[in-house]
């Protein structure tokens, strides 16, 4: 039986250092929320502004991460509950991404919708360079309204 439970942002970025495939943890959260089985966290979602900036209007939130350690429904509980504390909070739209070989199974079941696909490419100029630590091809993005 899995059950959601809040948690800190350092808390959630360390599951994500210890569990997710490709990415280190964000730079910062609006929140984070845990999905828990009886003995020990089991995933975390964070969630915040959009890092795009034509897409941070003040009414829109992104999960920056979403990350479990394989339990069965975790991601999808995670993601419907974002959707549900951002909407409480007055938020309109949800956005994420996966890579695009992801088939985003838990953001269907949670009733996401897939929008399109993203050119992927580093966010290194040269006003103002970067480290690429992120996987840099195409990307789907997904919305919850």
């Amino acid at each position: 039986m899995l059950s959601l439970q809040p948690i800190t942002f350092a808390e959630a970025s360390e599951f994500v250092r210890q569990y997710h495939r490709h990415h280190v943890p964000p730079q910062g959260h609006k929140f984070s929320i845990a999905v828990a089985d009886e003995y020990r966290v089991v995933g975390v979602i964070i969630v915040g502004r959009p890092v795009a900036r034509y897409l941070d209007n003040g009414r829109t939130l992104e999960v920056t991460r979403c990350c479990t350690d394989g339990t069965p429904n975790a991601a999808s509980m995670l993601y419907g509950a974002a959707w549900r504390a951002a909407k409480a909070l007055g938020y309109r739209r949800i956005i994420t991404y996966t890579l695009v070989h992801e088939p985003g199974t838990s953001l269907r079941a949670a009733g996401w919708k897939s929008l399109y696909q993203t050119p992927g490419k580093s966010w290194s100029v040269p006003s103002r360079p970067r480290l690429d630590r992120h996987p840099l091809g195409q990307k789907t993005i997904w919305e919850m309204m």
